[in-house]
C-alpha cells in the first residue's frame, strides 16, 4: 500500500478528506462504516476464500475492499465518485488481485463479462431496489451477497405476505435468493451519521430457480399485480391482461379467489398464476 488509513477514525478519515481536497457527496449516499467488528462480521457473512470473485458496490476508500482483498479474493469494484477513485487506485496499486471500474454502477456492470460468485454494497436508498431489480431481471444471481441498506428498504426485502411491507421488490427478491437479516447498523457505526439505521441483508442464491414457465412474464405481471394495492388482484390481473374476462378465467384456473389482494399471496401461488396466465396469452 502506498499509505495507509485509520478507517475506525473518523477525525483522521476527515483529515485526509481535507488534506486531499476532497468532499462527501450526499447525493451518493456516502458514508464510512467506522466500526472495525462490524466491518468483520460482514465480511465474515459473505464466506470467502482464496480465489473467489467478488463485486463490491460503493467502495469509497476503500475500508470493506481492504477487508476483502486481505482474504485473497479476486475482487472488482465499482465507484461513482472520481475523487474516491483517484484514492482507491493509489491505495491497492499493488493489489493484483483489485480491479476497479468507475462511473455509475447502473450502467457499468453489464460491461463486465464474468459475473462473480459474492456481491457486496453498502447501498443508498435511492440505487437498492434498482440494482438488485436490474441483476434479477437479467438473470444474474450471486451465489452468496450480502448488501447494507436503510433498514425500511430492508423490511421489504424480507417482508412475508400479508404485511403492510411485502411488495413487488420483496417477490422479486425472494423469488430469486433465500434472505435473512443479518445485523442492524445505527448511526453511530457510521461517519459522517446518517439519520437512519441501516440494516445488513445476505442472499443465499435458490437453486431451483425459476419455477415458472416463463420468467419475463412472471417479472412484468408480479410487478403490474402490486401496483394498486387497495385494488383486488382480479381488478390488477384484468389491467395487465386488458381483458376481464380473460382474468376471472386464469384466475380460476390457478384457484385464487379473485377478491383478494396480491400482497396477500405467497410467491408460489404468484408463480402459478404467471404460468396460468402464459397459457391464456
Amino acid at each position: 500500500m502506498a499509505f495507509l488509513l485509520d478507517y475506525d477514525s473518523p477525525n483522521a478519515l476527515k483529515a485526509f478528506l481535507e488534506e486531499r481536497n476532497l468532499a462527501m457527496q450526499k447525493k451518493f449516499g456516502q458514508n464510512f462504516l467506522i466500526n472495525s467488528r462490524a466491518r468483520k462480521s460482514l465480511i465474515d457473512s459473505l464466506d470467502i476464500e482464496e480465489g473467489t470473485t467478488v463485486w463490491e458496490i460503493g467502495p469509497g476508500l476503500g475500508a470493506m475492499t481492504s477487508e476483502i482483498l486481505n482474504r485473497g479474493a479476486e475482487l472488482t469494484a465499482f465507484e461513482i465518485d472520481h475523487g474516491f477513485s483517484a484514492v482507491l487506485k493509489e491505495l491497492f496499486a499493488d493489489k493484483t488481485n483489485f480491479k476497479l471500474i468507475e462511473g455509475d454502477v447502473l450502467k457499468t456492470w453489464k460491461t463486465v463479462n464474468d459475473k462473480p460468485m459474492r456481491l457486496f454494497g453498502n447501498l443508498p436508498y435511492n440505487i437498492a431496489a434498482t440494482i438488485f431489480a436490474d441483476f434479477i431481471c437479467a438473470g444474474v444471481r450471486f451465489d452468496k451477497s450480502v448488501i447494507t441498506v436503510q433498514k425500511e428498504v430492508a423490511q421489504r426485502i424480507t417482508a412475508k405476505p400479508g404485511t403492510n411491507d411485502y411488495s413487488s421488490f420483496s417477490v422479486l427478491c425472494q423469488w430469486a435468493y433465500d434472505v435473512t437479516a443479518l445485523m442492524d447498523l445505527g448511526s453511530s457505526y457510521f461517519w459522517p451519521r446518517p439519520n437512519v439505521t441501516s440494516r445488513a441483508v445476505k442472499f443465499v442464491k435458490k437453486e431451483l430457480f425459476p419455477q415458472c414457465n416463463d420468467a419475463v412474464l412472471f417479472t412484468k405481471m408480479q410487478r403490474s399485480l402490486f401496483m394498486s394495492r387497495r385494488k383486488t388482484i382480479k381488478n390488477n390481473l384484468s389491467a395487465f391482461l386488458n381483458d376481464a374476462k380473460k382474468a376471472e378465467i386464469t384466475l380460476k384456473k390457478a384457484e385464487i379467489d379473485p377478491k383478494v389482494r396480491a400482497e396477500t399471496l405467497d410467491i408460489q401461488t404468484l408463480l402459478r398464476l404467471s404460468d396460468k396466465v402464459g397459457e391464456i396469452l
